[in-house]
């Protein structure tokens, strides 16, 4: 068969993810840190875009007010397909140019002070410092500088002492000695192997040797553990009493010493909207505060009104980047506009949630919302990410708003996030001495037209970290 060159004409459909369209995508799902760095970057890379000055806005505010005829409103912007090379950029300049914010905010506050402390002290060179002012002789700081540095966050020794005692070349008698000076070292009970040696050297520390809080950390702690009082008590030949004071002693121990020097940052969530209360209807608010008022740089614009004094590379270059920030300005205005309008629809569903509280959240699922707004499911699931909003009854992220649904006696649906707040009120506030059995809540559920299972109020119990009957239950003083 001989080969040979033929031309072919077939007619197909492809979808095709321009750059512009992927841009507009990745700006929706983003927080709102996210979309501010993704801001300031674009505007380090692209001249002309600048961010209008509170002053500008100012001025341009009561130009406004000064006029005699209101302007009309500019037109929609949708992120349907990117701007044509033959676009004309003086139409698109006197008519976007005021900044893709809908009315002007105030001027940026300076950042809160839990926003700018210094760094915490890590454990490790708390330790290093007091190793170092302590009067330790060469061989002691040697041993001691290997243990500090294998400690775990919770301030547990991570390796045996025979590898400290390989490693250094020193014998077990001066590793030990070692380590239980270090122990004693601030926070007291660091550098231990587990929690029993940890609770030890702390109740020793406090001169507690020898007592019945010491003699419960050494044999008992299992039963301490499950809350078995009584069985410790029976044991050791003591009252109740005894027993539970030893245990409030033991509860203010530090199980975890390298807990406090933790160098996990404290994450302070701004909400992307407000939802307001006003009279019986809600108000939703789009967070404007510290976002640039992004447009064009008028010298740009005075640059294509005189098109004679440009040349052919510099005018696509401004052209490229003309349509670089349109699509950026564009993309913000639907992204603003779609969280506002994914928000209001979640009011509508949700209303009982922000009258009564979470007792009375609805189930939602993102077809829900979907359709209410006429979007694609997939679109409500980005703009719901990483997004909080602030209400009457607290902040929660937007997928907060959406979980499955139980069915209750008479037919209707409760949503699962209901189900837990109302375990969690039930076991608020049950009598400590005889704590309900989950069998017991799933009975008192049913009284609140709530029909579950057994099983699903363990489930739930636990997905709240809440521990089971027999660890909440507090014994009767014999």
């Amino acid at each position: 068969m001989a080969l040979e060159i033929r031309q072919s004409l077939n007619l197909t459909q492809q979808l095709i993810m321009t750059p512009q369209l992927q841009q507009a995508i990745k700006l929706l799902q983003l927080s709102r840190l996210e979309l501010l760095d993704a801001i300031y970057e674009e505007m380090e890379t692209n001249p002309v875009l600048e961010d209008q000055t509170a002053g500008e806005i100012e001025e341009e505010v009561k130009l406004a007010d000064e006029k005699e005829e209101p302007e009309p409103e500019l037109p929609e912007v949708t992120v349907e397909e990117p701007p044509p090379d033959d676009v004309d950029w003086d139409a698109y300049l006197s008519e976007y140019n005021t900044g893709w914010a809908e009315s002007p905010s105030e001027p940026v506050e300076t950042p809160p002070f839990e926003n700018i402390t210094a760094s915490k002290t890590s454990l490790s060179s708390h330790l290093t410092w007091q190793l170092n002012v302590s009067n330790f002789d060469d061989v002691q700081k040697e041993i001691g500088t290997h243990i500090i540095g294998n400690l775990n966050d919770d301030g547990y020794l991570d390796i045996p002492l025979e590898e400290i005692c390989r490693i250094t070349g020193y014998p077990m008698e001066k590793v030990v000695e070692t380590l239980q000076l270090i122990q004693n070292f601030d926070p007291v009970g660091v550098a231990a192997r587990d929690a029993r040696e940890s609770l030890l050297i702390q109740a020793r520390f406090q001169n507690l040797a020898g007592t019945v809080v010491e003699r419960i950390i050494m044999d008992h702690l299992h039963d301490l553990e499950n809350r078995k009082y009584d069985a410790v008590a029976r044991r050791l030949g003591i009252s109740i009493e005894e027993v539970l004071r030893a245990v409030s002693v033991i509860q203010g121990l530090e199980p975890k010493p390298g807990r406090g020097y933790s160098e996990d940052e404290t994450i302070y969530i701004t909400p992307d909207i407000y939802v307001f209360k006003v009279g019986d209807g809600y108000e939703i608010v789009l967070n404007t505060d510290g976002m640039p008022k992004l447009r064009i740089n008028p010298y740009y614009r005075d640059v294509l009104r005189n098109k004679s004094r440009l040349s052919e590379t510099a005018r696509a270059y401004i052209q490229e980047k003309l349509k670089s920030a349109a699509w950026l300005i564009k993309s913000i205005h639907q992204r603003q506009r779609t969280i506002y309008r994914v928000t209001e629809s979640i009011v509508k569903f949700q209303k009982e949630f922000f009258d009564k509280g979470i007792t009375h959240l609805k189930p939602l699922v993102l077809r829900d919302v979907a359709e209410d707004i006429q979007m694609h499911e997939s679109t409500v699931s980005r703009v719901t990410t990483n997004k909080y909003v602030f209400t009457p009854q607290g902040a929660f992220e937007l997928k907060f708003f959406f979980n499955s649904s139980i069915s209750s006696i008479d037919g209707d649906a409760v949503a699962s996030e209901s189900v837990k707040e109302h375990i969690r009120n039930i076991i608020k506030a049950e009598d400590k001495l005889r704590p309900y059995s989950d069998q017991e809540i799933a009975d008192m559920l049913k009284k609140l037209n709530i029909n579950v299972a057994r099983r699903t109020v363990a489930k739930y119990r636990e997905a709240t970290g809440i521990l089971p009957s027999r660890k909440r239950r507090i014994p009767y003083p014999k």
